[in-house]
């Protein structure tokens, strides 16, 4: 299997990861399928290649995201687990995704209407970890991405697929007129460069970061994740500021603002509490928050994910399974996105 060189952008060291988590440091680990559509044993076909997801993961949030602004809802299938993983009274064991469309969520009280049965592999699979186990795997990560016709998983690195779906959206079936169609990643090396470096930072600081911040037990790993997110929260809305340019590198919507777009989406309604991200909400940042309206706004955005599986994922998972009711004030979300001037600093 080829296995590529670690990007900071893309996926975090594992150096000395026992000892780090062993002192209560947070080390995410790294995706063990890293094929590519457009290599041999996956060309890229329409109606080919299908996705699982979890709407409350951030980086399954990517792949939707870029599913749809891409044009690929039709050409791609899609199935999305529960966002509360097994319990401990579950036969196969706790913390596992699960395809379970009747499942109550407990902060509705009702089956969640966007959780779907598993249908990619055409064996009806409850787990995704059953997906992994055909191939003789001991992963259970999302989103995955599978080939239908050759039985396979192509990818499980959430940057990467991002990075396959726009190189091959064309020959993918897109739905969106070339002319009409963003391109995540142009084909300009200053543009490339930028775009790099952005990744880097916000993988780090922010997409990474909230995670270090939020489940990591030792004070100072926390103190020092907080601290970087909030200093690159800064450097972002200096950056949106200098020139009021729409998005991260420009006049143009690229796969910085679609990676950064998951972890702030989050922010102010779970983030600020459940990773202990308490510094300020992005409301309070008047230019990342209209970039954060701005992107909501884009066809196929808001359709790419649902806040209630968020709150019910992340907070289904904390020490009582109780789901905060707010933020209410100034207004509910998603609701709140709608509305660019809502911001609390001019």
């Amino acid at each position: 299997m080829k296995k590529l060189k670690v990007d900071i952008s893309v996926e975090e060291s594992q150096a000395g990861a026992a000892e780090r988590r062993a002192k209560g440091e947070f080390v995410r680990d790294v995706s063990g399928f890293r094929h590519a559509i457009g290599d041999p044993d996956f060309p890229a076909e329409p109606h080919r290649y299908h996705l699982f997801v979890a709407l409350n993961c951030p980086w399954c949030h990517r792949v939707t995201l870029a599913r749809n602004v891409l044009g690929l809802q039709d050409s791609i299938t899609l199935d999305v687990a529960f966002p509360s993983r097994t319990g401990d009274d579950d036969p196969a064991g706790p913390n596992l995704w699960e395809f379970n469309p009747a499942r109550l969520s407990t902060l509705t009280g009702a089956p969640l209407p966007e959780c779907t049965a598993e249908t990619g592999t055409g064996l009806s699979y409850r787990l995704v970890k059953q997906i992994y186990t055909a191939e003789g795997a001991d992963e259970g990560s999302v989103p995955v991405l599978y080939d239908k016709k050759s039985k396979r998983i192509v990818n499980n690195e959430s940057a990467e697929i991002i990075r396959a779906l726009n190189e091959q959206t064309g020959a993918l079936g897109s739905s969106i007129p070339d002319a009409d169609r963003p391109d995540l990643y142009p084909n300009s090396h200053p543009l490339r460069a930028e775009i790099d470096a952005l990744n880097a930072n916000i993988y780090t600081k922010i997409n990474n970061g909230a995670y270090k911040a939020g489940f990591s037990s030792d004070q100072a790993v926390y103190a020092a994740a907080f601290d970087a997110y909030f200093s690159m929260l800064a450097k972002l809305e200096t950056r949106l500021a200098s020139d009021g340019r729409p998005f991260l590198t420009g006049d143009s919507f690229t796969e910085a603002d679609l990676r950064l777009f998951p972890t702030l989406y989050r922010h102010d309604p779970v983030y600020y509490l459940r990773m202990k991200l308490n510094g300020a909400k992005i409301l309070d940042y008047p230019h990342l928050w209209r970039w954060l309206c701005r992107v909501y706004a884009l066809p196929g955005v808001a359709q790419s994910n649902a806040l209630v599986h968020c709150r019910q994922g992340y907070f289904g998972r904390s020490w009582n399974n109780t789901v905060p009711l707010g933020p209410f004030n100034p207004m509910t979300y998603p609701e709140a996105y709608n509305h660019p001037k809502l911001s609390t600093s001019n």
